[in-house]
């Protein structure tokens, strides 16, 4: 990742900032419903695919847009992970009592946070966990991420951004370079594209939140019993498969399972094994 230092970034198109939706709902016809969540500085696109798949096996699917994500990034830098996760409780909030059975399921950061939604609420009926992001510690992981928490507790942590560098968590090599053409022209002002593929830049102050997440959920993983799946890459560029032992060592479900992948990085829902992580999923939910 290269690391850029911006004083004022996205201010200068805040006034031209397109309103974006606040994710999707697809009604489905089994009387049972799926929260999905996107990860940090993601966007709700990149759990369309495994919407769709779970839609047509019959689940209503609420896929919403996690606080100031599509906003200018002065905004979303400023972001406390307890607004995300108040996002997914509102989505939750809002179908409680009106389904059979609710599940939720999440990638990346959005693992973290469906996990603290069967935490809170224990009629949640199952939890899928994809690349759960605990620690950056894959393989493409910059070296100097251990000097992050120097700057965590001083002002400097809202004025420095990384930007996402190949593979972009796909080993699919079409979808590399689709996010690699945006990615590539992409600036801290220039949000086009940002409802497709996400934020180009990774504030660090948003690390900082992510580990302040990490810490509260450690703390609870104890406490939960829901049924419990886990599905990460083997070569996960962004986080190792250490994320996932930590979950599911400390989980004190009865029903949990651990499944790896083979030939993904770390977005497997978009990339090469898509369909194997729908159809796990939907196996799990039922």
């Amino acid at each position: 990742m290269a690391v850029k230092f911006s004083l004022f970034p996205g201010k200068t198109c805040a006034n031209n900032h397109p309103e974006l939706d606040n994710g999707f709902r697809l009604e489905g016809t089994n009387g049972k419903a799926v929260i999905l969540i996107h990860g940090l500085t993601g966007t709700p696109h990149e759990m369309r695919f495994i919407a769709n798949y779970l839609n047509r096996e019959g689940f209503t699917v609420l896929c919403p847009r996690l606080a100031n994500h599509g906003k200018p990034i002065h905004i979303l830098q400023r972001t406390k992970w307890q607004e995300c996760h108040q996002t997914v409780r509102n989505s939750y909030l809002d179908i409680q009592g009106k389904y059979t059975h609710i599940y939720a399921g999440g990638l990346s950061m959005g693992a973290l946070l469906a996990l603290l939604l069967a935490d809170e609420f224990k009629d949640i009926r199952g939890v899928s966990c994809l690349s759960p992001t605990l620690f950056y510690d894959g393989w493409n992981s910059p070296w100097y991420r251990f000097l992050l928490p120097l700057g965590y507790w001083t002002p400097l942590k809202h004025f420095f951004y990384f930007k996402e560098e190949p593979p972009y968590g796909f080993k699919n090599k079409a979808m590399r370079k689709r996010i690699h053409e945006y990615y590539h022209q992409a600036d801290l002002d220039n949000l086009k594209g940002v409802d497709l593929y996400g934020y180009p830049y990774f504030p660090v102050s948003l690390l900082h939140q992510l580990e302040k997440l990490v810490q509260y959920l450690s703390r609870r993983l104890r406490h939960i019993h829901t049924p419990v799946q886990i599905m990460q890459a083997e070569e996960d560029d962004m986080t190792s498969v250490r994320n996932s032992q930590f979950i599911y060592e400390r989980v004190r479900s009865k029903q949990k399972e651990m499944i790896l992948l083979q030939n993904s990085y770390h977005i497997i829902t978009a990339d090469q094994e898509r369909s194997l992580v729908a159809q796990k999923m939907a196996e799990f939910f039922s």
